[in-house]
């Protein structure tokens, strides 16, 4: 069966981009906005893939994620986010979904996803140079903090966390990839 995937988000121009960054790397690409769409695309074109978004402006990305692999558990699911928390991922890893990744993502990221999930499946072209998740979680730190100007109180609520625990984790040096 030929590469194809499912792009579904409610953002009509990352949607776009997606795709056209997808079709650039072979792939066959459906687009979908809602459940609706998307179930409708699922039975009517081969998909091996699902690109989901978590969070839809009606919708939850995990409720379609639980109900797509319900009728379709052979679909590899992976979950973009700008909205990342430990509790979403582990949900969402839990209904199925094969990798979670946080917004901004590169095409590489998702295609290297996409490959982790399909055992190795030469057809997809990736870049091996992946971080390691204590060097994305350091990222994701850092990008947090500079959208709080730096205030270590309304970073560690944003993330979730106690503050002495980021600080702790902010005097560590920056991981490596």
């Amino acid at each position: 069966m030929k590469k194809s995937i499912l792009v579904i988000d409610d953002d009509k121009t990352l949607r776009y981009s997606l795709s056209k960054a997808l079709k650039r790397h072979g792939f066959t690409v459906h687009e979908a906005h809602d459940l609706q769409s998307s179930q409708l695309i699922l039975k009517n074109e081969p998909v091996n893939h699902v690109l989901l978004d978590l969070k839809l402006q009606k919708e939850s990305g995990l409720v379609l994620a639980q109900s797509i692999l319900a009728q379709w558990p052979q679909l590899n699911i992976v979950m973009l986010t700008g909205f990342a928390s430990i509790k979403t991922a582990v949900e969402a890893i839990k209904i199925g979904v094969k990798d979670y990744l946080i917004k901004p993502v590169s095409i590489e990221e998702i295609l290297n996803s996409f490959q982790s999930n399909n055992q190795g499946n030469s057809d997809i072209e990736i870049n091996e140079s992946t971080w390691s998740p204590k060097r994305l979680e350091w990222e994701h730190i850092q990008k947090v903090l500079l959208e709080h100007d730096g205030n270590i109180s309304q970073t560690a609520k944003a993330l979730n966390m106690h503050r002495r625990t980021l600080q702790r984790k902010l005097q560590k040096k920056p991981v490596k990839k």
